[in-house]
């Protein structure tokens, strides 16, 4: 009966491929086949390296949507051998973690190791996240998580600590185009220069807008990707896709001293029912990364309408959220210490641990002093003067993270 069973078996795969959407019947399967993220895949990075060598190991991957990291997860744990489970922070709880870790998982398989994917980990609270730990910390589960949040501020430390970081960026328009060439359709110039400015580096977005405009009018041009676009609605996805591009409007604006602007992007997201605080915490990073040392006081203002919209909530709390846009719009900008961070921070990485100078060195025990640690180390703020020789290691000695003046700085509006 085998070669009977052959034909409508295959015939019914090939229905099935058909009815998914394009952006899965065009996934990767094959790492070397992932379009962008060369940094992580390009031969000899470390997501390649440990597909090739086989190295099991927990990480997070966090980007932007559309950027590739369900490819890369799903690739990966089958490069392992591994049992793959698949769950959305935003439906799942912890039942699910217990079902899959359980020895009777319908899954489980003598002898795999099971890899848990977990989408929009950020979405999983603290008391999730420490019912997961204990599991990736004994390797009963590898974790991949996925989030398009910042994990310093939305993954608990000893999770986070159990786990590496690994940053998507926005697809680069070279790698949109070698997307939209492997799925065959034709797309004129005009046509795909108008989806690079849709998709802002999101691959899903163009797929999505060439099997919509294909799907409802046969063929894909300026006018029927608007077309397929237009809606009398607010189009707006908390998990990703507008929510992205709206945050990502939002800051800019504020950036760029546009209170108007910015306040309009607060609206929309305020009308869409964006969490308050996850608008606040943006702009608690903003006060120092933008606003920073030219008006200190836009992270003690920040932080206040963080804490009211802790306490009052909608809709009371989005006349906070206005009030502390405003100001930050309005303040001006300096970027001196988040580049001096980034700066130093690239050191750090390239360096390693160098020698710190005896004379900062705490001189806590007999051995310690008998090496010098602190010697000459004199209070220099107290002596009523300051030591003019550079604190740093002597192979930074020269460098300067912090300009003294000047800098970035800007005028606000």
């Amino acid at each position: 009966m085998e070669p009977f069973d052959k034909a409508p078996a295959a015939a019914k795969a090939m229905a099935d491929t058909q009815s998914k959407p394009l952006a899965a019947r065009i996934r990767p399967e094959k790492i070397a086949d992932v379009v962008g993220q060369e940094h992580l895949v390009g031969k000899g990075k470390p997501l390649r390296v440990a597909i090739e060598k086989k190295h099991l190991f927990s990480f997070i991957l966090w980007g932007a949507p559309g950027t590739g990291k369900t490819t890369i997860a799903r690739i990966y744990a089958r490069a392992q051998g591994a049992e793959l489970y698949e769950l959305s922070a935003v439906s799942a709880g912890k039942e699910d973690i217990r079902k899959i870790v359980s020895p009777t998982s319908p899954k489980a398989t003598q002898g795999k190791n099971k890899v848990l994917f977990l989408d929009e980990i950020h979405r999983f609270n603290k008391a999730q996240q420490d019912f997961l730990l204990p599991y990736v910390e004994s390797g009963e589960l590898t974790l991949i998580g996925a989030t398009t949040e910042n994990p310093s501020f939305e993954v608990i430390a000893p999770l986070l600590s159990r786990c590496r970081v690994f940053v998507l960026e926005p697809l680069s328009e070279e790698a949109l185009k070698a997307i939209v060439k492997r799925t065959k359709l034709k797309v004129n110039k005009d046509a795909f220069d108008w989806l690079l400015g849709y998709a802002n580096g999101d691959a899903r977005k163009v797929l999505g807008m060439l099997e919509g405009a294909q799907s409802l009018y046969g063929k894909i041009t300026t006018e029927t990707l608007t077309r397929a676009l237009e809606s009398p609605h607010l189009r707006y996805d908390k998990k990703g896709e507008e929510h992205y591009d709206t945050i990502s409007a939002f800051i800019k604006s504020m950036r760029a001293s546009q209170a108007d602007a910015a306040i309009y992007y607060l609206a929309r997201m305020v009308e869409a029912g964006e969490d308050p605080l996850f608008i606040a915490r943006r702009m608690v990073v903003f006060a120092s990364e933008d606003v920073g040392l030219a008006q200190p006081t836009a992270l003690v203002v920040a932080n206040e309408v963080f804490r009211a919209c802790e306490t009052i909530g909608y809709p009371e709390c989005a006349i906070n959220l206005a009030h502390g846009v405003a100001y930050l719009a309005r303040a001006k900008k300096d970027r001196r210490a988040y580049d001096a961070l980034r700066a130093a921070q690239a050191d750090a990485q390239e360096f390693g641990n160098l020698p710190i100078p005896k004379k900062l060195r705490n001189p806590v025990t007999k051995l310690m002093k008998g090496l010098e640690y602190g010697r000459g180390y004199d209070l220099p703020a107290q002596a009523g003067k300051y030591d003019e020789e550079s604190y740093l290691p002597d192979k930074l000695k020269k460098k300067s993270y912090l300009p003294a003046g000047g800098g970035s700085a800007s005028g606000g509006k």
